[in-house]
């Protein structure tokens, strides 16, 4: 695990950005894991800008989210789908044909996890997996206790997560409290792995999932036995972490997110 620490929010966005950037350049069939919520706004926004200002292409680019609502139609300004599209898909050149999520009005849910984990393996996995972390440390909406080989599947959501998320919902009562999120091990799964988390709510979380033990009450330090993961912080949610300098270190003198796109 390499973790960076950018002065500023906008400096760690922009390294994320640039990193999914080069990625495509190198490989324009990039198969992209996104993540949703207000930490990636900022992200999409910066790869819209180099798509228009730029020529950064999308058109060979296949896309699997993490997660999805249960009971919300893809129109439903609360899903996800909705969220990529508003943000990133209806403003680059992507072919809406390859962006996938799961769905979340499935009769069978079950099924519809089956056919998601499918759909990945059909691309030969996920190359670049773009990922947030919750409060409870949780990525995806694997919440605290998931199984670190769990798979594509139906979940509770927790009340932090609730919590945490009802203000986009006008309130806990309108919010759903299921979700169908990719697995922790098919997380693990992906080629490579680029956690961005800025802000000082997310500080104490950060130093767990990176500093901590690895556990499954939280699924983000799952991170640390993945090969390839990149761990992009501001200096706000890097207040926690011991080993600073040496992170520091390491970015000015042997930087390892350069070594692969």
């Amino acid at each position: 695990m390499e973790v960076i620490i950018r002065e500023t929010r906008e400096l760690a966005v922009s390294l994320t950005a640039a990193i999914i950037a080069r990625a495509l350049n190198v490989r324009p069939q990039l198969v992209l894991g996104l993540a949703s919520g207000r930490t990636m706004e900022a992200v999409y926004s910066l790869l819209v800008e180099m798509c228009e200002d730029d020529g950064l292409d999308f058109s060979l680019a296949r896309t699997f989210n993490l997660d999805e609502y249960i009971g919300l139609p893809p129109e439903d300004s609360h899903s996800y789908r909705f969220y990529m599209n508003k943000h990133l898909f209806h403003r680059v050149n992507i072919d809406l044909r390859n962006t996938h999520l799961p769905n979340g009005m499935a009769e069978d849910l079950d099924a519809e996890c089956v056919r998601y984990e499918n759909e990945i393996r059909e691309c030969n996995g996920i190359d670049l997996q773009l990922l947030g972390i919750g409060r409870a440390g949780h990525i995806g909406f694997n919440e605290p206790l998931s199984a670190m080989r769990s798979r594509t599947r139906p979940k509770a959501l927790s009340p932090g997560t609730v919590e945490q998320n009802a203000l986009l919902f006008g309130g806990a009562d309108l919010m759903p409290r299921r979700a169908i999120t990719m697995g922790v091990g098919t997380i693990l799964e992906a080629k490579r792995c680029v956690l961005l988390a800025t802000g000082e709510e997310k500080a104490e979380v950060v130093a767990a999932a990176v500093e901590g033990p690895v556990t499954s009450m939280i699924s983000a330090s799952t991170l640390q036995l993945h090969p390839k993961c990149t761990v992009i912080v501001d200096e706000a949610a890097a207040s926690c972490l011991r080993m600073t300098d040496y992170y520091r270190w390491i970015f000015e003198n042997e930087p390892e997110w350069q070594d692969y796109a």
